[in-house]
Protein backbone atom coordinates (compact mmCIF):
# COMPACT_ATOMS: atom_id res chain seq x y z
CA UNK A 1 0.00 0.00 0.00
CA UNK A 2 1.36 3.24 -0.52
CA UNK A 3 1.49 5.65 1.96
CA UNK A 4 3.35 9.27 2.21
CA UNK A 5 3.51 10.86 5.91
CA UNK A 6 4.38 14.38 6.25
CA UNK A 7 5.43 16.03 9.25
CA UNK A 8 7.61 18.24 10.61
CA UNK A 9 5.17 21.55 10.30
CA UNK A 10 3.99 23.88 12.96
CA UNK A 11 3.74 27.98 13.79
CA UNK A 12 6.52 29.86 12.92
CA UNK A 13 7.04 33.47 13.19
CA UNK A 14 8.09 35.62 10.16
CA UNK A 15 11.24 35.29 9.23
CA UNK A 16 11.39 32.14 10.73
CA UNK A 17 12.33 28.13 9.72
CA UNK A 18 10.74 24.97 9.48
CA UNK A 19 11.71 21.59 8.39
CA UNK A 20 9.21 19.18 6.67
CA UNK A 21 9.43 15.52 6.23
CA UNK A 22 7.16 13.23 4.23
CA UNK A 23 8.14 9.28 4.91
CA UNK A 24 6.93 7.13 2.27
CA UNK A 25 6.13 3.60 1.72
CA UNK A 26 4.76 0.87 -0.41
CA UNK A 27 6.70 1.94 -3.37
CA UNK A 28 10.13 2.27 -4.79
CA UNK A 29 10.85 5.98 -3.76
CA UNK A 30 14.02 6.64 -5.67
CA UNK A 31 12.29 5.52 -8.60
CA UNK A 32 10.02 8.55 -8.62
CA UNK A 33 10.39 12.81 -9.53
CA UNK A 34 8.28 14.36 -5.97
CA UNK A 35 6.58 17.26 -5.58
CA UNK A 36 6.12 19.47 -2.23
CA UNK A 37 2.63 21.05 -2.66
CA UNK A 38 0.67 23.36 -0.54
CA UNK A 39 -3.08 24.13 -0.36
CA UNK A 40 -4.17 27.79 1.14
CA UNK A 41 -6.96 28.41 2.69
CA UNK A 42 -9.79 28.52 -0.14
CA UNK A 43 -7.44 27.44 -2.51
CA UNK A 44 -6.31 24.14 -4.72
CA UNK A 45 -3.18 22.61 -4.92
CA UNK A 46 -0.32 24.19 -5.81
CA UNK A 47 2.82 23.45 -6.78
CA UNK A 48 5.79 24.62 -4.43
CA UNK A 49 9.02 22.26 -5.78
CA UNK A 50 10.38 19.28 -7.45
CA UNK A 51 13.18 17.16 -7.22
CA UNK A 52 14.06 14.56 -9.68
CA UNK A 53 15.11 11.15 -8.87
CA UNK A 54 18.83 11.88 -9.17
CA UNK A 55 18.27 14.54 -6.23
CA UNK A 56 20.48 16.96 -8.22
CA UNK A 57 17.80 18.32 -10.12
CA UNK A 58 15.16 20.63 -8.54
CA UNK A 59 12.41 23.54 -9.02
CA UNK A 60 10.81 25.85 -7.48
CA UNK A 61 7.91 28.06 -8.16
CA UNK A 62 8.76 31.54 -8.16
CA UNK A 63 7.11 32.38 -4.69
CA UNK A 64 9.58 30.42 -2.52
CA UNK A 65 12.55 30.20 -4.94
CA UNK A 66 15.78 31.22 -2.29
CA UNK A 67 13.91 30.60 0.44
CA UNK A 68 12.85 26.76 0.05
CA UNK A 69 15.31 23.74 -0.69
CA UNK A 70 13.65 20.32 -1.23
CA UNK A 71 15.62 17.61 -0.68
CA UNK A 72 15.12 13.56 -0.56
CA UNK A 73 17.41 10.46 0.96
CA UNK A 74 16.47 7.31 -1.32
CA UNK A 75 18.60 5.51 1.10
CA UNK A 76 15.68 6.37 3.70
CA UNK A 77 12.65 7.04 1.13
CA UNK A 78 12.16 10.53 2.57
CA UNK A 79 11.54 13.49 0.85
CA UNK A 80 12.32 17.19 2.72
CA UNK A 81 11.09 20.56 2.07
CA UNK A 82 13.66 23.25 4.29
CA UNK A 83 12.07 26.76 4.74
CA UNK A 84 13.62 29.75 5.49
CA UNK A 85 12.74 33.37 5.98
CA UNK A 86 9.22 32.39 6.32
CA UNK A 87 6.28 34.84 5.02
CA UNK A 88 2.54 34.94 6.56
CA UNK A 89 1.35 33.97 2.62
CA UNK A 90 3.69 30.45 3.15
CA UNK A 91 0.78 29.46 5.56
CA UNK A 92 -0.98 26.37 4.12
CA UNK A 93 -1.25 22.68 4.57
CA UNK A 94 1.81 21.17 2.39
CA UNK A 95 1.37 17.85 0.70
CA UNK A 96 4.26 15.92 -0.59
CA UNK A 97 3.03 14.22 -4.05
CA UNK A 98 4.35 11.83 -6.01
CA UNK A 99 5.33 11.88 -9.32
CA UNK A 100 6.41 14.50 -11.56
CA UNK A 101 3.28 16.42 -11.38
CA UNK A 102 0.08 16.68 -9.89
CA UNK A 103 -2.98 15.03 -11.17
CA UNK A 104 -6.09 13.76 -9.40
CA UNK A 105 -4.86 10.81 -9.37
CA UNK A 106 -1.38 11.14 -8.24
CA UNK A 107 -0.49 9.48 -4.64
CA UNK A 108 -0.69 12.74 -1.78
CA UNK A 109 -0.56 12.08 1.88
CA UNK A 110 -2.72 14.30 4.19
CA UNK A 111 -0.65 17.01 4.87
CA UNK A 112 1.60 18.98 7.43
CA UNK A 113 -0.20 22.39 8.29
CA UNK A 114 1.97 25.46 8.66
CA UNK A 115 1.21 28.80 10.14
CA UNK A 116 3.31 31.44 10.10
CA UNK A 117 2.35 34.32 12.22
CA UNK A 118 3.66 36.98 14.68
Amino acid sequence: QVQLVESGGGLAQPGGSLRLSCATSGFSFRHYNMIWARQRLGKGLEWVARIYIDGKQTEYDDSVKGRFSISRDNTKSVLYLEMNNLKPEDTALYVCVRGGTITPDSPRGRGTQVTVSS
